[in-house]
């Protein structure tokens, strides 16, 4: 039998430009985008296959845009099952709805898959353009050479093995080895409470059970999450008493009788995974340390609270991808590499900063609190426009790196929605205005992709990750081309 594409049974070149610790979905993604982008790399990761489970289950639409720029989100659309959006109830009221129905995006909705799924076809899209994973192989540390890194790493036979590399990424979850190796501080804190976590099979005849939506019930008796999986299962997280052993199907049937839908007659049929955890919130105080940098959990850790951890984590691949082939390729200085520092920790330490104060107010344990908080939501969802934002941020299409105060739109560093400008996987794209219907034109073997679009005021010059570069740029593709070091993200020089 012929050797799988997603699983490369090679030995480990000793010389590449970018070495990647971890294949889980951050360092696939940033595997994949480099391998599309001609960039050498290698991917290396401890384990010997994907991991089965859930984990996280959710793709939001920021996420699905991306994936789109490098050839999965479809395959992942069809095999996935999109939610509506996002609910609060106090048992059967409505404290608040947000709907992904309207947001400006191709992908109006959050796309149910699991982990696994998820990195199934990242790796098989990886081993269609040429890639692969070494598995088995773990990364024991690195030494500087200049200008990039020699890192030790164990063979599956336990063999050392030397790798030259000009960049390092860590993509190596909670407990990296590289942010340990680059002494990368990682300040936060791990919060007392314990949650319960449970993914199960429901009896078919329950109602109420928000089908299509991701439901937070916040009653009296406290918090309990519960949120449709891909595959016909149901996600179900609370708050548990210190020592809890992991939920069995009689302690989730009473959960969800005491804090869920007061009306459904609800049975467990069947327990897939049960356990408990303890959240950490933490940020790396930075994402790069001269040729090493951090993605995903690596870089940052928070509360699962409206599922941002791994969506959050494949942006951060987005960003930094084409930066890497940009700076490797001598079109962009190596200064902009700090742009990913700059770009992403505000988004990382935002986050955290977000999903703690939700768990917080999602797990007030004093009921007259509790009935506050209930009221001031619903109070807050019945003012116009707050549902909205709140389904933008969950779906992460408020993400900006724009440094302009917020008086014209779109402002250099917004996302531009591909609903305006068609995506052209990862160049960069001249976006032209134009009468007629929109046309997109490749300007040969470039970097740059050219489409007209019809009521568009100026033209705009749009980053490889979809984030607007400039506006007002010459119509004529050259000159853009000439000029693209212009439009990098670059430090701003210091005027002391």
């Amino acid at each position: 039998m012929p050797a799988s594409p997603i699983t490369t049974p090679i030995p480990l070149p000793p010389h590449t430009d970018v070495l990647i610790v971890g294949a889980g979905p951050v360092g696939l993604t940033l595997a994949a985008s480099l391998r599309q982008l001609g960039v050498d790399h290698v991917l290396i990761d401890r384990d010997t296959g994907v991991q089965t489970g859930s984990r996280a289950a959710a793709l939001q639409p920021r996420s699905l845009e991306y994936l789109d720029r490098i050839g999965v989100a479809e395959h992942l659309i069809a095999a996935g099952e999109r939610g509506r959006g996002f609910r609060v109830h106090d048992r059967e009221r409505t404290l608040l709805h947000a709907s992904y129905g309207d947001l400006d995006t191709p992908y109006p909705y959050v796309l149910l898959s699991s982990q696994q799924t998820t990195e199934e076809h990242l790796l098989r899209r990886l081993g269609k353009l040429g890639g692969g994973v070494h598995r088995g192989h773990r990364f024991l540390g690195f030494t500087p050479d200049f200008p990039g890194v020699s890192a030790v790493i164990a063979d599956p036979d336990g063999l050392l093995r030397s790798v030259s590399a000009r960049y390092l990424v860590g993509c190596d979850g909670l407990h990296s080895a590289v942010r340990t190796a680059a002494a990368i501080g990682f300040p936060g804190e791990a919060p007392e409470q314990l949650f319960a976590l449970a993914d199960v099979r429901l009896d078919a005849g329950a109602s109420g059970l928000g089908e299509d939506d991701t439901t937070f019930f916040l009653s009296s008796a406290g918090m309990l999450l519960l949120s449709p999986l891909a595959d016909g299962q149901h996600r179900i997280v609370t708050p548990a008493a210190p020592g809890s052993a992991a939920p069995r199907a009689v302690d989730i049937e009473r959960l969800i009788s005491e804090r869920g839908p007061t009306e459904a007659q609800i049975r467990v049929t069947a327990v897939m995974n049960a356990s408990t955890y303890r959240v950490q919130e933490r940020v790396a105080e930075r994402l790069r340390a001269g040729p090493v940098f951090l993605a995903g959990d690596a870089a940052h850790t928070h509360s699962p609270a409206g599922g941002q951890g791994m969506n959050t984590g494949i942006q951060d691949a987005g960003n930094l991808a084409w930066k890497l082939h940009a700076v490797l390729t001598g079109a962009a200085p190596a200064e902009l590499l700090d742009s990913y520092h700059g770009e992403r920790h505000p988004v990382a330490a935002e986050l955290v900063t977000f999903t703690s104060q939700f768990a917080k107010i999602a797990t007030l344990r004093d009921p007259a609190a509790g009935q506050r908080r209930n009221d001031l939501l619903a109070a807050a969802s019945a003012t116009p426009g707050i549902a909205d934002w709140i389904a933008a941020k969950l779906a992460q299409l408020d993400v900006s790196y724009a440094r302009e105060p917020d008086r014209d739109s779109p402002r250099v560093g917004d996302r531009i929605s591909p609903l305006t400008v068609p995506q052209a996987d990862l160049r960069w794209t001249l976006a032209l205005p134009a009468r007629s219907e929109p046309k997109d034109e490749r300007q040969g073997d470039t970097v740059l992709s050219v489409c007209h679009v019809p009521g568009l005021r100026t033209p705009l010059l749009v980053r490889p990750d979809g984030y607007l570069a400039a506006h007002g740029v010459p119509a004529e593709p050259a000159q853009v081309l000439s000029r693209l070091a212009q439009h990098l993200p670059l430090p701003v020089p210091s005027t002391r």
